[in-house]
């Protein structure tokens, strides 16, 4: 018995050449959308690469804060001039602004930096692939 996708096929080609339509590569027209998804996946794996690296400075964040109060409770003496104690809470609070500022600035950069390159990894697929297209439309001679 005759494989009927297969009669389909035969059917569809002599179509074609019917109509003079000049035969194409499938292999090629498959490629495409393989590599879409080949960069897409590059993408994504830039984005949860930066998002790892985000969650090991939090955490670096979250350890530096719980070692700096854990020295500031150790270096707490009761019974200190009020000048004292004010002094000493204002340069913690300067520590702590200066490294909130730090902190936010780094993290920042690491959200950028990934975005952009995951970014950058889509629009290098996406011009390939414009210039596959314009590559296959172009009339050779």
């Amino acid at each position: 018995m005759a494989d009927p996708a297969q009669n389909f096929t035969d059917m569809f080609k002599k179509f074609g050449e019917q109509l003079k339509v000049p035969s194409f590569d499938m292999a090629k027209i498959m490629e495409h959308p393989q590599k879409n998804l080949e960069a897409m996946t590059k993408s994504w794996q830039a984005m949860a690469g930066g998002a790892s690296e985000i969650a090991q400075k939090q955490r670096a964040i979250f350890e530096a804060a719980m070692k700096d109060m854990a020295e500031i409770a150790q270096a707490y003496k009761p019974g200190g001039s009020p000048q004292d104690a004010m002094a000493k809470q204002a340069e913690f609070a300067k520590k702590a602004m200066e490294a909130a500022i730090t902190n936010t600035r780094d993290i920042a950069e690491l959200v950028q930096k990934s975005s952009a390159e995951a970014l950058k990894i889509v629009q290098d697929r996406m011009k390939e692939s414009y210039e596959e297209i314009r590559a296959t439309v172009e009339k050779k001679p």
